[in-house]
This record gives C-alpha cells, structure tokens and sequence, in this order.
C-alpha cells in the first residue's frame, strides 16, 4: 500500500514537471485572445451574419464528429465547404467587414476594453409612447393616402442602409412623421430608420425582395420592405400611396391590410419580447458579477 502511495506520488510530481510554467505574459496573450474572440462575436451577433456563423459552427462541428469516426469522404467533403465558406463570408458580407474596420477606427482604444457599458444596456429599444406616435402618423398617413415607409431596427444594426439616407436624428412625433412622408417633400422619398426612440435617418434605400412567391400587386415600397425583414430582424410599417392600406413585414412575410389596433399591439408585443431576451442577458451578468 505504501509503496503504491510512493508511486502515485512519484507519478504526480512527473506531471508537474512536464506541465508547461505559465506566466505573466502566456496570462496576457491568454485575456487578448479571448478578448478578440468576444469582440468578434459581439460584432457578428449584431450582424445577419449570425445566422450564416451558426451555420458554419454546425457544419464545422460535423465535420469533427466525421474526423474522430473516420469517415473520410464525409470530412473531406465538409473541409472543402469550410474553407469554400470562409471565403464566400468575405466577400458577401464585405459591406459588414468595412462597417466594422470603420467602427474600430473610430472608437477611442480604452473604451473597447470597457465589456459592459451600463448605459448602453440601459438604453430602451422602442418605448410605449413613441408606438403610439407611430401608430397615430399611420393611421393620419392612410386617411391621405400618403406613402410611407418606416423600418424599426431591433437587435440587427442597419448601419450599411442608414448610411444610404440623410442623417436626423430627431425624437419621435407623430407630426415630424407625417411631414417628412408628405408629397413633395425633400424627405418624402425612401425609408426612414428608428433606433432606439429616435428617427436616425431618412431617404434610406433598402434591398428590394427577390421573393417570387409575393403578389404582382405589390410595388417598390412592399417589396423593398420585405426584403429588410428578409436580412435583419425589423419591423417594417408600409402605408400604401395607391390604396391607403397599412401593411406590416417582419421576418420576410408581409401582413396585409392591418388595423390600428392590430399595429400597435404588434408593436407592443415585440416590444415585450425584446426586452424579455434583455431582461435574461442583464439577469445573467449580474449572476455571472
């Protein structure tokens, strides 16, 4: 019994002297790695590359259940995606690549190393009164039939689209609204973007849907609608300039035809999901603090 206790003992002091000494620098080198890392899936969370990262993560770890069984046609085929992937990822989402390089030019170096900024999570997405300023400029807009489009951006940042408009930056009313949307206007042309309780930007172009499946009877303004909710989670809001309808897009289907009421409760319950997912990444954070 000793003599196996010696053993084990001898054994344990053999795997200390072959583990590697980590020091203050291998600590450094290990904090900016994962700092990069978090960074970068920060960036891609707020992105529609997300969905397309899921993707790949899924097709990577396939393709390491294939290595470890040995199926050699199976992880030769998923290698070449991989690699086949990673170049297409550059080069569709060059316009978030640039963004991203653009941003990191532009934020101060400390600041980057500030994770958890509380007055960012404070930030509300969209608040029950401007709903219903929004609400109230639809329901005004439709009476007149006067066209309108109004994207609301959740957690998907529309930068690349903002960029493409004329910059407001002005509080949500119902009049500001209905002004900027009416004929003849230098503003009444194009998208409007809100973020965060705020009309960030006006004029904006927007992708238009390749979806065949959509009725003929829709035009430019439905169509490009779509094709936002098509590439990030938004609301969009379309009044139609030819009949006066209200219709609403939202994860590339389009809702025909809505009624105040209708709107505003969509509105309000999106809300609420949003700030539920909010609500469970601060909970965490502070469990994690």
């Amino acid at each position: 019994m000793l003599e196996s206790l010696n053993n084990f003992w001898e054994n344990l002091k053999l795997i200390q002297l072959s583990l590697p000494i980590i020091g203050i620098k291998d600590i450094i080198e290990i904090a900016l790695i994962a700092f990069a890392i978090y960074q970068l899936l920060k960036w891609v969370r707020g992105t529609r590359a997300w969905t397309l990262f899921k993707g790949l993560l899924i097709i990577c770890i396939v393709a390491f259940i294939s290595m470890i069984l040995e199926l050699n046609t199976i992880t030769f085929i998923f290698v070449k995606a991989i690699n086949t992937g990673i170049i297409a990822l550059l080069i569709v989402f060059q316009p978030e690549l640039r963004s991203a390089l653009e941003q990191l030019g532009r934020r101060k170096f400390f600041s980057t190393f500030l994770i958890f900024d509380e007055q960012k999570e404070k930030k509300e997405k969209i608040t029950i009164e401007a709903i219903d300023e929004i609400v109230t400029a639809t329901e005004e807009m439709a009476k007149f039939k006067t066209g309108a489009l109004i994207v609301i951006e959740r957690e998907v940042k529309l930068g690349e689209y903002e960029r493409t408009g004329i910059p407001l930056n002005a509080s949500i009313t119902s009049q500001l609204l209905i002004n900027i949307f009416e004929h003849n206007t230098p503003l009444h042309d194009g998208a409007i973007i809100i973020r965060n309780n705020e009309i960030v930007a006006a004029t904006c172009y927007l992708p238009l849907s390749d979806n065949m499946s959509l009725s003929k009877e829709l035009g430019t303004r439905h169509r490009a609608a779509v094709g936002i909710s098509e590439v990030s989670d938004c609301i969009v809001i379309i009044v139609s300039e030819e009949t006066g309808k209200v219709s609403m897009a939202l994860g590339g289907n389009i809702i025909r035809n809505v009624d105040s009421d209708y709107l505003k409760n969509k509105l309000v319950y999106q809300k609420k999901t949003t700030d539920i997912k909010k609500f469970k990444i601060w909970k965490g954070r502070q469990k994690n603090g």
